[in-house]
C-alpha cells in the first residue's frame, strides 16, 4: 500500500502541483481512509520528499542510461532533455518552482543532489565533446559544467522565465542552443543546426 501511494501521489503532483493536491484528495483517489494514508506517512511534507526522490531517482537512472550509450555529445544532451521533459510532465505544475516556494529545505536539498549528479554527467558530455571535435579544446570545462547547471535551473524559475510566455520544451531547446553555439567548433555548430532541425 505504501508504494501505491507514493505512486499515486507523485502522479497528481506532477499533474496538479504538489501544492494544490491535499491528503484528502489523494485518499479519495485511492478510495482510502485519510488515516491510512498517515500509517505510512506522518505529514505531508514527508510524502512530497519521497514523490520527490522518487522522480530524482527515475530521471538519474535514465539521464545515467542515456550517458552510458556514449552518444554524439550534443545529440546525447537533446535526448537528456526529451527525456526529463516527458518524466515530468512537460513541467507545466513547474515542480521546480513549487518547490522552491512551498518547501525551500527539500529544494535546497534536492538542487544539491541534482548538482552532484549533474556535474559528472556534462562534465563527461563536455569532454567527449572536446575529444570528438566537436567542442572548442581552450573551454574550462569546469566552469561551463557549473554555467549549465546554473542556467538549467534558471530556466526553470517562473520569476525569470513566466510559463505563459514560454512553454517548457522551447525553452530548454532554446537555452541548450545558446549553451552549445557557445562552445562547439565549426563541426558542432553544424551538427547542432541538424539537431534543431529535426526538433523544430
Amino acid at each position: 500500500m505504501k508504494e501505491k501511494i507514493l505512486h499515486t501521489a507523485t502522479e497528481l503532483f506532477l499533474n496538479y502541483g504538489f501544492k494544490s493536491i491535499t491528503m484528502d484528495e489523494i485518499a479519495k483517489t485511492l478510495s482510502i481512509s485519510k488515516k491510512t494514508i498517515y500509517t505510512h506517512y506522518k505529514t505531508k511534507i514527508e510524502l512530497v520528499e519521497a514523490s520527490v526522490f522518487m522522480i530524482f531517482n527515475q530521471i538519474s537512472t535514465g539521464i545515467d542510461a542515456i550517458c552510458a550509450i556514449k552518444n554524439n555529445p550534443i545529440e546525447e544532451l537533446f535526448a537528456i532533455k526529451e527525456f526529463v521533459i516527458e518524466n515530468l510532465k512537460g513541467e507545466k505544475t513547474t515542480p521546480h518552482y513549487q518547490l522552491k516556494k512551498h518547501y525551500p529545505k527539500l529544494f535546497h536539498m534536492l538542487q544539491k543532489k541534482q548538482f552532484e549528479i549533474m556535474a559528472d554527467c556534462v562534465k563527461e558530455n563536455l569532454n567527449r565533446g572536446i575529444d570528438t571535435g566537436y567542442f572548442r579544446k581552450e573551454i574550462d570545462v569546469e566552469f561551463i559544467s557549473r554555467i549549465y547547471f546554473s542556467g538549467v535551473t534558471a530556466t526553470k524559475d517562473l520569476e525569470i522565465f513566466p510559463m505563459g510566455k514560454n512553454d517548457m520544451k522551447t525553452l530548454m531547446t532554446n537555452y541548450l542552443d545558446y549553451h552549445l553555439r557557445a562552445i562547439s567548433t565549426s563541426k558542432g555548430v553544424k551538427k547542432l543546426k541538424a539537431v534543431l532541425s529535426k526538433t523544430s
